[in-house]
């Protein structure tokens, strides 16, 4: 039996940032997303914006040249390319809401398979929920990727046939990349692009709470 090597994280940042057009505005989610930037091939011209009111958002800055009023929306330090500008926290949800952004980079707790996506709050009530600017995002973003664990630490499946957390936006998810596939979404269903290395179409499914249809390449 072939050896199952799951995407890392690592693998899944620079899969998304390979597959972000060129001239696009993007807006990368807290946690795995942001590792997205760190990805972009040379000479693509990509636009990363941050809610709190940050266009043209650059890496995290070397220790030595951290200047504290630049934030992302996550409160991490972040440098400003040439051309970005600082603008209104109203004005950036209004390119929000606007449908302006080519693209939203999310993490997920669920995912349905229909693209309903769940990723700001658990049932959990002893943990405050935050929803943020989650909800303004997946619904004004013109495409909604996730990245994400394909199951849960306990093993549960994050892709489901419904999603029983609360939920942050309906049928906004296009794509998933998850530890174990990469996997297009529309309103009839989960179609299966790729498959980490040693992974089968069987053990996949096994693994996901919702039919997958076999792509091209998932033979």
């Amino acid at each position: 039996m072939a050896e199952l090597l799951p995407f890392s994280r690592t693998d899944l940042a620079r899969r998304v940032a390979h597959d972000i057009g060129d001239g696009w505005y993007v807006n990368l989610g807290i946690g795995i997303p942001l590792l997205v930037s760190d990805f972009i091939p040379e000479g693509r011209q990509v636009m990363f914006h941050s809610e709190n009111g940050l266009i043209g958002m650059g890496p995290r800055p070397e220790p030595d040249k951290v200047d504290p009023w630049l934030v992302n929306a996550g409160k991490q330090n972040v440098t400003i390319r040439p051309g970005g500008s600082l603008i209104h926290h109203a004005d950036s949800f209004a390119l929000i809401r606007g449908g302006h952004l080519d693209l939203c980079v999310l993490g997920a707790y669920q995912v349905s398979g229909t693209g309903d996506l769940a990723n700001w709050a658990t049932n959990d009530l002893s943990v405050p929920p935050g929803v943020g600017g989650a909800m303004d995002l997946a619904a004004g973003a013109k495409r909604v990727w996730v990245i994400t664990d394909h199951t849960t630490k306990s093993g549960e499946p994050k892709l489901v046939e419904k999603c029983t957390y609360p939920l942050t936006a309906v049928g906004a998810v296009t794509r998933v990349y998850s530890s174990l596939a990469i996997i297009d979404v529309d309103r009839t269903g989960m179609t299966v692009r790729e498959m980490a290395p040693g992974v089968t179409f069987d053990e996949l499914q096994a693994q996901t709470g919702v039919p997958l249809r076999r792509g091209p390449v998932a033979s």
